[in-house]
């Protein structure tokens, strides 16, 4: 493929960005060694290879879902600035 100004213009705007004048030179050499890397994949004998959907085969692991208490009412509040018996106590922040 034959990268040219408009060209690139075309992907600037499809990726909606701003590509000023002067950039144009350098963009140009850099989609063309881009394109170039690329033919360069299409090279490779991929019959044998899987498509990949993931990085590793595994799959999520579930653990069931169980209730269970770790900390009761008084060791959850034991390191609270302030609270009574049963909850934090904070300033309101909020006014009418």
């Amino acid at each position: 493929m034959n990268i040219d100004r408009k060209t690139i213009y075309k992907v600037a705007d499809l990726a909606r960005i701003e590509v000023k004048e002067e950039e144009i030179g350098g963009l140009v050499n850099e989609m063309s060694k881009i394109l170039t890397f690329m033919e360069k994949l299409n090279e490779l004998d991929t019959d044998e290879v899987k498509p990949l959907v993931y990085m590793n085969p595994d799959q999520n692991v579930w653990r069931e879902d169980v209730v269970q208490s770790d900390l009761n009412v008084s060791e959850g509040l034991m390191n609270s600035a302030k609270h009574n018996e049963s909850f934090f106590m904070v300033p309101k922040i909020i006014e009418k």
